[in-house]
């Protein structure tokens, strides 16, 4: 248990590093804007305590917010999404898996992992874009930053994936 936790604990600083410091400076097009802290919430276990859950994403999000300059848009945002993860999560896992499963493209499968961090990213970045601009008035841009956000994010977050499976498998 102490080791989850010093597990958690780093990859929160190494997540917060990476956005802070190299992702929050790429902007493709002038919009789309990878959001990889998002990973964080997603892959924390099945049955973890949905009290804690909230407040690792609310610690996150608030810690984004003040080097993003986007007051309370991450931390409501993360906060929204670490509150509906298991449930989210039990939507696409069966009755057999562990309790303790931690969702990964090996334990849910390619596919619906992908459906799982699409439908997680989404909600985001709809929420976290909406309360930035905080008006429907350009909606366009709304759409094209959610839209691209969500995309380039799912690509990192599919990568790594792909990376930590196969760090799984050499140990």
């Amino acid at each position: 248990m102490r080791f989850e936790i010093f597990r958690h604990i780093a990859l929160f600083c190494l997540l917060a590093l990476v956005q802070v410091l190299v992702l929050n400076h790429i902007h493709i097009a002038g919009v789309a804007t990878p959001l990889l802290y998002v990973y964080f919430i997603e892959i924390f276990r099945r049955n973890y305590s949905r009290h804690a859950l909230v407040c690792w994403g609310f610690a996150l999000g608030l810690l984004m917010d003040t080097f993003q300059n986007t007051p309370g848009a991450a931390a409501a945002s993360l906060t929204l999404l670490a509150f509906v993860q298991p449930e989210l999560l039990d939507l696409f896992l069966t009755r057999e898996q562990a309790d303790d499963m931690s969702p990964s493209k090996a334990s849910l499968g390619r596919l619906p992992f992908f459906y799982f961090t699409t439908l997680c990213t989404s909600l985001f970045c709809i929420v976290f874009f909406l309360l930035e601009s905080f008006s429907f008035f350009n909606w366009v841009s709304w759409l094209e930053r959610s839209l691209g956000s969500i995309a380039l994010t799912e690509v990192l977050i599919m990568a790594i994936d792909t990376l930590r499976k196969k760090k799984e498998r050499k140990e």
